[in-house]
């Protein structure tokens, strides 16, 4: 696994184009998925809370990912 280093030392534990099975915990004020992988927030579009879905890392920022569904 390849850790990439945010501005505050933090480490990521995503890489985009991963796939991942994620548990959708919140939802976001936009109506995004909320999913924590390691504790890192990753936005999923098109999810409820509780939805047990796969995902594709499509872009990683220091503090939060975004992902969409894997058919």
């Amino acid at each position: 696994m390849i850790l990439i280093f945010g501005d505050e030392g933090s480490s990521v534990p995503v890489k985009e184009g991963e796939v991942y099975d994620v548990t959708i915990q919140d939802i976001a004020r936009q109506g995004d998925g909320i999913a924590r992988i390691e504790g890192f927030v990753v936005f999923v579009p098109g999810t409820k809370v509780g939805d047990k879905v796969r995902i594709k890392i499509e872009r990683v920022l220091p503090k939060y990912g975004f992902a969409s569904l894997v058919e």
